[in-house]
């Protein structure tokens, strides 16, 4: 098999986080819901412990975790989940920047198109936003603020504190797609001006098909949000369904497990600066400021290659992308890297590398190999 270089994509599942969900599944599997007997008990003290472990991480309250299906379900619960507050508050401007998830602009797209006014900030070249862009284009009709803490392409760690510290005075909601940086950079995400939180599992050597939206009370009040799907009561009535014990037990364990990891950043890091010394031999540009940059993600352009052409030509050997996962199925020149001014041939060139801290370096010749042929 190539070795797999598309951990922003999604990771492998932690073999203590596949343990505990396979005694799930086959053993303890009851349902959560299921208050009347000793198999739903145990299912439901092991949804707590998630809850707790999670809300720990957040420094929120447990009943502020809402399980979902994912980061995508997460985003459209806090943007779709407004729409009603919003226009009967007759507030209807929503402020995001250009270089989100699909996740996020899609649902802000919809909301557009029924009677919201959206604002897109545009990073710098270096796919960076500043705080200062938001406070220039905040309304007293704005309803919500949604910027995502690390952009997936990219890497590069937007300024989430400074952001929150300048809607201090403001009452807009504020939402951070976190999907990208929970568990590997807890601590800006731990600001109690942030109202929701996104995150997925398979992002930290969890398990597919779980997530979280973290829904910060405010001032002592649930936020104003409507559920998107409707079917019961699970999750403070926000988000219907039999919850799926072992994905959440295994979204907890996998969760503590990154966050108690203290060499995760070091030794990513170092990988990083391997692959970007032996690079510089080489007609390349780098995309993205390295110094706000995730130590696991380098967005490369290797001059005078199509990406689509060199992931073809290096398929057998490396598991690389071009952009997002979700929209690497039809392929369209990166909206991400088009957002910062970039140039046509450096974003048709342009590949994404993600790892872990614990693959070797051989992938760094055998790029070297190709590009060099």
């Amino acid at each position: 098999m190539p070795l797999y270089l598309d951990y922003s994509s999604t990771t492998p599942v932690k073999n203590e986080v596949f343990e505990l969900m396979k005694r799930l599944f086959i053993d303890d599997f009851g349902n959560s819901g299921s208050r009347t007997h000793l198999h739903g008990s145990k299912a439901k003290e092991e949804v707590g412990k998630a809850r707790e472990i999670i809300s720990s991480l957040f420094e929120c309250e447990p009943l502020e975790v809402i399980f979902t299906s994912g980061a995508t379900e997460s985003n459209n619960i806090a943007i779709l989940g407004l729409q009603k507050y919003g226009k009967s508050e007759k507030k209807t401007h929503i402020i995001t920047s250009a270089i989100e998830h699909k996740a996020v602009l899609e649902p802000i797209q919809y909301l557009e198109k029924n009677g919201f006014e959206v604002t897109y900030i545009k990073p710098n070249k270096r796919g960076r936003i500043e705080a200062h862009q938001v406070t220039e284009v905040l309304k007293e009709s704005t309803l919500l603020v949604s910027i995502m803490h690390v952009n997936n392409e990219t890497g590069i760690i937007q300024p989430i504190e400074e952001i929150a510290d300048e809607l201090k005075n403001h009452k807009a909601f504020f939402h951070v797609d976190a999907s990208q940086s929970f568990g590997k950079l807890n601590q800006p995400l731990k600001n109690k001006r942030i109202d929701m939180i996104s995150i997925s599992g398979h992002k930290i050597y969890g398990p597919k098909g779980i997530g979280t939206l973290i829904t910060r009370d405010r001032d002592y009040k649930r936020l104003p949000l409507q559920p998107i799907i409707h079917g019961g009561g699970q999750e403070r009535g926000l988000r219907p369904g039999t919850l799926p014990v072992p994905l959440v037990a295994g979204l907890g364990l996998a969760a503590k497990l990154i966050s108690e990891d203290k060499s995760w950043w070091n030794d990513c890091k170092k990988i990083k600066d391997e692959a970007v010394k032996s690079f510089n031999q080489l007609d390349i540009s780098i995309n993205g400021d390295q110094e706000f940059c995730m130590p696991h993600i380098l967005n490369i352009s290797f001059k005078e290659y199509d990406s689509e052409a060199l992931i073809v030509m290096i398929k057998n050997d490396l598991s690389v992308s071009n952009g997002s996962a979700c929209t690497s199925s039809s392929y369209e020149p990166s909206h991400v890297l088009k957002a910062m001014g970039l140039e046509d041939d450096v974003i048709k060139s342009a590949i994404r590398l993600s790892w872990s801290s614990e693959i070797n370096f051989d992938f760094i010749k055998t790029l070297n190999q190709y590009s060099s042929s």
